[in-house]
């Protein structure tokens, strides 16, 4: 991969970030590209010349655009997109209001699919048998409590992965997704308060059973997730797309 550009939507923190530092290495240029181009920007400047920051809001398609245009004209065609820009909110499902659907649907599952859509085009215009690896979730296979409108986003990331993936697959170009289970991230740190504020529990608690409920008895890392993106990026994946897979420590085996 190291003639290969890469793009990674969410870059400034947690996933998006391991996964930036797994690919470095490895790839002749990646874009950087976040809400908070701030944080992208450090992070470019953690990796040296073959990184570029820029600023994106995934919920718009003007956004997405620009950034591959201004990827092409600095770095060269994108080849592999990491769509990783993603929310989470927790409120009881009775308790859910219209502003708190559309957020996490605007994001995870909107913002999914521009950037599917605005990679294959790119992909297509280059000739590129380019790959898309989307950030779905554990949430994604199977619900939770106090979740509905973040699963129910990711749900249809997998449908979209799935769907996407058969109709490009006649032209090279492989669509798959991770599924993250209990990732140690600062989305996580907030999930646990939120959680514990809807139980009437303590966030040591929360966080201990997310652990309990995970049989290789730990948390999940975003540099576990980061090395399953980079496999399906790469040509050790040649031969799979339209896959959603769990890197969960074992809790859901779906």
């Amino acid at each position: 991969m190291e003639q290969e550009t890469v793009l990674i939507t969410g870059a400034g923190s947690g996933i998006g970030k391991a996964t930036a530092r797994a690919f470095a290495p490895r790839v002749g240029g990646l874009v950087l590209a976040d809400l908070d181009e701030g944080a992208a920007a450090e992070l470019a400047a953690e990796l040296g010349s073959t990184a570029i920051a820029m600023d994106i809001d995934v919920t718009d398609r003007d956004s997405v655009e620009r950034v591959f245009r201004r990827a092409e004209e600095e770095l060269g065609p994108v080849s592999v997109v990491h769509a990783n820009a993603g929310v989470s909110s927790m409120k009881r499902a009775i308790d859910l209001t219209e502003a708190d659907w559309e957020y996490n649907h605007a994001v995870n599952a909107k913002g999914v699919f521009f950037t599917n859509q605005v990679a294959v085009r790119h992909f297509l215009a280059y000739g590129l048998s380019g790959r898309i690896v989307n950030t779905a979730s554990l949430a994604a296979k199977v619900g939770a409590p106090f979740l509905g409108h973040y699963a129910a986003s990711k749900f249809a990331v997998l449908g979209w992965t799935q769907s996407l993936a058969l109709e490009v697959a006649g032209q090279g170009i492989r669509v798959n997704a991770v599924c993250p289970g209990y990732v140690k991230t600062s989305m996580q740190d907030r999930e646990v308060e939120w959680e514990a504020r809807l139980r009437g529990v303590q966030s040591e608690q929360v966080r201990q059973e997310y652990i309990d409920q995970t049989p290789l008895g730990r948390l999940c890392t975003p540099e576990d997730v980061a090395e399953v993106v980079l496999f399906l990026a790469s040509g050790a994946s040649a031969f799979m797309t339209g896959q959603a897979l769990n890197v969960t420590g074992g809790i859901y085996k779906g």
